[in-house]
């Protein structure tokens, strides 16, 4: 059982940082908060799985619902939804 365990927390460990750091790099914006959303989810799902329920669902629903969902209509209103960011 421990095996399966340091598999679970690995993997959702690895996702979250290989999207935090996508999130960072991609010069797309969209793609960038769609990344940042997939990293919050799995920062909530390991959260849920260390028995913290409560911060697990604080992350989900702040950090992938409303913060992604602020980024993005921000993103659109200010009309920048298919441009790219300059390097």
């Amino acid at each position: 059982m421990a095996d399966a365990d340091f598999f679970i927390l690995s993997a959702l460990g690895l996702v979250t940082i290989v999207m935090a750091v996508i999130a960072i790099i991609q010069k797309n914006l969209i793609r960038a908060i769609a990344a940042y959303a997939i990293c919050s989810i799995c920062l909530a799902m390991l959260f849920f799985y260390l028995a913290s329920p409560f911060a697990g669902a604080l992350e989900l629903t702040v950090g992938a619902g409303l913060v992604s969902v602020l980024f993005l209509v921000a993103l659109i209103l200010g009309g920048g939804e298919e441009e790219e960011v300059p390097a």
